[in-house]
């Protein structure tokens, strides 16, 4: 995946200093990597018989519907609090500094359908996990995870026990 490791941008001290973030916006602005990257996703999880991919907001939302896309699978969005208009499940989950929510429309999936979370990058797994519980919450068979981006030190897949997880771009440090 060196490949598209090199189309990442790393930008020191963002948001403060001490951070490295990686920016995806040069990787898919790219495209033959954003086409690249899509396809290894969805290598990985053809002929599982994804019903829905999910996508958390806000970069999950540009994952995501590619790959639901490529699957031949269907796209909801997991969005943060008071951003649907009709009915909703939420979750509420633990933040490094207080809480958030996580919610979906309550008939965004069907109890048994076979749902893949996508998100661009997995770091410390507590939105991630929400998601999980939040999709377990209305009857969805949890598939996987799937991440363009995953910062290992962080240890994120940990919050995910039980959940396959898939990254393409690993960052071990």
């Amino acid at each position: 995946m060196e490949d598209l490791k090199r189309l990442i941008r790393e930008v020191p001290d963002y948001p403060k200093a001490g951070i490295l973030f990686y920016d995806l916006t040069t990787l898919l602005q790219d495209k033959k990597g954003f086409h690249d990257l899509i396809e290894r996703l969805g290598d990985k999880f053809e002929g599982k018989k994804i019903d829905v991919v999910a996508g958390i907001e806000a970069r999950g939302f540009i994952f995501a519907p590619a790959l639901a896309y490529r699957l031949g699978a269907g796209f909801v969005p997991v969005r943060k609090a008071n951003k649907l208009p009709w009915k909703t499940a939420q979750v509420t989950y633990q933040l490094e500094y207080g809480t958030d929510k996580l919610e979906i429309h309550q008939d965004a999936v069907k109890r048994g359908e076979r749902v893949l979370i996508c998100d661009d990058l997995l770091a410390t797994g507590g939105t991630a996990a929400a998601a999980v519980q939040l999709l377990s919450q209305l009857g969805a068979e949890i598939t996987g995870a799937a991440f363009a981006v995953e910062l290992k030190f962080l240890k994120g897949r940990e919050k995910l026990n039980g959940t396959e997880v898939f990254s393409l771009i690993q960052y071990d440090k």
